[in-house]
């Protein structure tokens, strides 16, 4: 079972130096040092309470942004390059709607991802999540891109259900 809390430094610094291959390489960070600098990212004062690392024992799996919206909370999520594809994805996602449903009971989740990351939409299925509407393209720091929205309803019975032992 994941154990997750508010990420650290370190963790910051980890994860800003994983590198993904190929098409993936699109979300390699630049490094935490430049991401302070520039005040973004993991380096904005005003989103640290925003970012959750989560751990199989000591083995840093992966990160969540969860960010509340007017009438939504935003998701976003990174796993460790050198596991991707393990089913870890899935897992992080229901603990992460947790988390929103504690800290913003009620309101659904959202994410988006760029149309090409089948392997992304198939974990976000599995956690629930459901298309909403049409792709779309739109512009993001890390360049210009088609994307689904996918939405997932407060927490509900499909999550509850989730398996706490793995």
């Amino acid at each position: 079972m994941l154990k997750y809390h508010l990420m650290d430094e370190r963790e910051k610094e980890i994860i800003s130096n994983w590198k993904y291959e190929g098409e993936y390489g699109l979300y390699n960070m630049p490094p935490y040092r430049e991401q302070k600098e520039q005040r973004t990212a993991f380096g904005n004062p005003e989103r640290v309470q925003n970012y959750y690392t989560y751990c199989d024992g000591d083995r840093l799996i992966g990160f969540t942004s969860i960010l509340e919206k007017e009438k939504e909370v935003s998701i976003g999520i990174g796993i460790d390059p050198k596991i991707c594809g393990r089913g870890y994805g899935e897992e992080i996602l229901m603990l992460a709607a947790e988390i929103s449903q504690t800290l913003y009971p009620g309101k659904p989740l959202c994410l988006e991802v760029r149309t090409w990351n089948q392997r992304a939409v198939r974990c976000y299925e599995k956690a629930g999540f459901q298309m909403d509407g049409m792709p779309f393209e739109q512009s993001t720091p890390i360049g210009k891109g088609t994307f689904y929205r996918m939405v997932k309803d407060a927490l509900g019975e499909n999550l509850r259900s989730w398996p706490r032992d793995r």
